[in-house]
């Protein structure tokens, strides 16, 4: 037995217990103490985790139970006077407390010159965000090029236009903003699904282009593949004819409608986002 455990008292077999306490769920905290455990033997660490601790009285009964385990208290609360009350009685208790958020949000207050905001579960709700963040980059591809019509009632908007007027990277760039992005391309020769008039029409945007920029951009992207400029796809009679029907579809949809010639595609966004927060008001 090493001098360590001899001090302690605790042998190979035996365990030290931790109470986990936060005034959140307790993740972190725990997943700090496990790491602190690794350096250890085996199993030798035991956690009980007690999240959600918002009051003095809970504060209170937590160290008076740890006495009586004889536990150790790591503890994330980021309400100061919590802190100091668990700190204090576990003195009084002679419970030992490791402050694991404490001093550096300390030490980042007098950084920063202001105060914690004291508000538990932040990191959760960031972490939520996130997640609809990929939520929303998923369902941008799964309904990208109108690949799913079922897509269509599930997004918070639907793009609609011919090709090569900027639907792909507006859906992206709306998922990153947590918008579910479905979009529909519009060819003469293929009718739209059904889904797409059942609707509401704010829910929908048309994507129109003036012909000349079309023609220099389907231009290039025939270069890009290696085909001929000369394909129908990029002629003017063609691009003419796409766009006279695209009109037709949103008149019939009755959507906005957005002229996205010599736009970025930040500044089509912008546009689509005030439109949504207009129709939230109306």
């Amino acid at each position: 037995m090493s001098r360590s455990e001899e001090e302690s008292g605790l042998t190979l077999t035996q365990k030290q217990l931790v109470f986990v306490v936060s005034d959140s769920v307790g993740e972190t905290c725990e997943l700090v103490v496990r790491a602190a455990s690794i350096q250890f033997h085996e199993n030798a660490i035991e956690t009980l985790r007690i999240p959600f601790v918002e009051d003095g009285q809970t504060i209170h009964d937590v160290v008076t139970q740890a006495r009586a385990q004889g536990a150790v208290i790591a503890f994330t609360l980021v309400n100061e006077e919590h802190r100091s009350l668990l700190v204090r009685l576990g003195q009084e208790y002679g419970v030992k407390t490791v402050d694991l958020l404490g001093d550096l949000l300390d030490v980042l207050a007098g950084k920063l010159g202001e105060s914690p905001r004291e508000k538990p579960g932040l990191i959760y709700r960031l972490d939520e965000d996130y997640f609809r963040k990929i939520e929303a980059m998923e369902f941008a591809v799964k309904y990208d090029d109108g690949r799913d019509p079922r897509g269509l009632k599930k997004a918070d908007i639907v793009l609609v236009g011919v090709s090569r007027t900027s639907k792909t990277p507006l859906s992206q760039y709306l998922a990153l903003k947590r918008y579910k992005v479905a979009n529909v391309p519009l060819v003469p020769e293929s009718r739209p699904p059904e889904e797409l008039f059942e609707l509401p029409p704010d829910k929908c945007v048309g994507l129109i282009i003036s012909p000349d920029k079309l023609i220099s951009i389907r231009m290039e992207r025939l270069k890009s593949l290696g085909l001929k400029p000369e394909a129908d796809y990029a002629q003017l009679e063609r691009i003419n004819r796409e766009l006279e029907y695209a009109r037709g579809i949103y008149e019939r949809i009755g959507c906005e409608v957005i002229d996205v010639t010599n736009k970025a595609v930040e500044e089509t966004a912008g546009i689509i986002l005030r439109m949504l927060d207009q129709s939230k008001e109306d």
